[in-house]
């Protein structure tokens, strides 16, 4: 009895039609076979690399490729129809290739992204059309348009697709065009969340300067063809962050902005102090979006010389109990170490923070402890005044401590006169590692400050897992002695448990 074949996989049977088509250009049964099967949208990413594969041939091959003589029509020729219908279906399907890209299969829209970026390479490599005439060399330039505009979508967040177009900046070509095509493409009235979002995580990937190494994906052959100007380029941001300080940004876009600007934006811009009112107004917006205005401004007062007075008083009023559950605390402790490392700042100032992160070291989590310890005591080593506050009686009854928590003015809130008992208790906290932080205040401080980077990112499973290594040899994980291969099953285990 013979067996019965396998169903052949449906990407092997569109790869044969490729293959003879390809093999015989003039029967085109098998190609239009491909694209009904792909326009019923059945097989989608199978049908994507079927028709990479064709129209890759047909663009090195020349199949759809003219000669143009200016000022003379091209011949009428059955030869010359049938490169001008290749050609016009190149065009149809590549227009539903980017449609792909909206794909709810986000693999397949990757696939449609892969393919139309393919294609832009062969055919900026073998061009459609070829003047006889001297002319630059060419790039496609309206079909980098096109993905570009699927996207910048208004309709789904194409975070995936970004993260793929990614790939594609490391071209010194493809980045150029970006940034060429880029202030065409930037919405001139309030978009939606959705558009901002993307536009921003476009944004946020590219780069105002060429490549480290210099590779094209239309090959080196082409190198010729880019003239990477940074005036250019940074000429381009400017335009286009003029109109997204235009839109009306919703909290999710207004962090975002954030972002972008400090990481990317803020020292390509011509005219930086313009963003002072934008980064005042962020700064009482709270939560993250402040934090990151803080960043923003302290950049401004560093390099621009921005005149901020009320700026520490910001600052304090930001350690509250909620910073230590955002992703961003990090960032904050990051700040604030650069706002008071100055040996020059009043010790009243100074001695407000030291007690305030003392007091929500209380409530904070066993990592963020770690942190402030180290933080407090590099307060201390820079003024050594304040090792008043290590020994002073006044404050060590907690009902009689003269420190006012819910003062919002540093200078105002009398911690100069109170002292740090706090972590005095925290010497005792059930977390070994945080113990031993807390301990520096009963021992000779050290010469050089702690350094907080290196504990920053820590989380409490790492404190966990530094323990577990210290104590492993010391956990029992066998009570009675064996004394065969097999285990015993004592008094006490069946006293303690029952197995059934």
């Amino acid at each position: 009895m013979a067996h019965p074949e396998k169903p052949t996989k449906i990407s092997k049977l569109l790869r044969i039609k490729a293959q003879e088509f390809l093999s015989c250009t003039e029967n085109t049964a098998g190609f239009l076979q491909i694209i009904r099967h792909f326009e019923s949208g059945a097989d989608t990413a199978s049908c994507l690399l079927a028709l990479d594969m064709i129209f890759t041939h047909l663009l090195k091959d020349r199949k759809m490729h003219f000669e143009i003589v200016p000022l003379k029509a091209v011949e009428r020729s059955v030869e010359n129809d049938k490169r001008k219908w290749l050609m016009d279906t190149y065009e149809e399907c590549y227009i539903k290739i980017l449609d792909c890209m909206d794909h709810d299969n986000s693999k397949v829209g990757l696939q449609a992204l892969s393919t139309a970026m393919s294609l832009l390479a062969t055919e900026c490599r073998h061009p459609l059309l070829r003047y006889t005439s001297d002319q630059e060399n060419y790039f496609p330039v309206n079909k980098l348009r096109s993905v570009l505009m699927k996207l910048l979508s208004v309709k789904r967040n194409n975070t995936p697709l970004i993260n793929k177009h990614t790939e594609y900046l490391i071209f010194d070509d493809i980045l150029f065009y970006t940034w060429k095509l880029l202030p065409s493409l930037t919405a001139k009235s309030n978009p939606n969340e959705l558009y901002i979002m993307n536009y921003l995580s476009l944004l946020e990937k590219m780069q105002i300067y060429p490549n480290a190494e210099t590779k094209h994906l239309c090959g080196e052959d082409q190198a010729s063809l880019i003239n990477f100007d940074e005036t250019l380029t940074k000429k381009n941001l400017n335009r286009v962050w003029q109109c997204i300080m235009l839109w009306e940004h919703t909290q999710e876009t207004h962090r975002q902005l954030l972002v972008v600007l400090l990481e990317k934006v803020l020292v390509h811009l011509d005219k930086p102090l313009i963003l002072t009112d934008f980064l005042m107004d962020s700064l009482d917006v709270g939560g993250p979006v402040s934090l990151l205005a803080l960043q923003g401004i302290f950049t401004m007062i560093q390099v621009h010389n921005l005149d901020y007075p009320n700026i520490f008083a910001k600052l304090y009023s930001m350690f509250e109990p909620e910073i230590f559950h955002t992703k961003y605390k990090a960032r904050l402790f990051y700040l604030a170490d650069l706002f008071l490392s100055s040996t020059h700042l009043p010790e009243m100032l100074v001695a407000a923070f030291a007690k305030r992160l003392a007091r929500l070291a209380l409530l904070a989590p066993s990592e963020d402890i770690i942190i402030i310890c180290h933080f407090v005591g590099n307060l201390i080593l820079r003024h050594p005044g304040l090792k008043y506050l290590l020994h002073n009686g006044n404050g060590a009854i907690t009902s009689l401590d003269p420190y006012i928590m819910e003062e919002r003015d540093p200078l105002k809130s009398n911690a100069i006169n109170s002292s740090l008992w706090e972590l005095q208790t925290l010497q005792s906290h059930v977390q070994p590692s945080v113990a031993a932080a807390a301990r520096f205040i009963g021992a000779p401080l050290p010469s050089v400050e702690w350094d907080i980077g290196k504990v920053l990112e820590n989380s409490g499973d790492d404190i966990f897992d530094k323990e577990i290594k210290k104590m492993s040899k010391l956990i029992v994980l066998q009570f009675e002695q064996p004394k065969e291969l097999t285990l015993s099953r004592g008094d006490k285990v069946s006293e303690f448990w029952e197995f059934s």
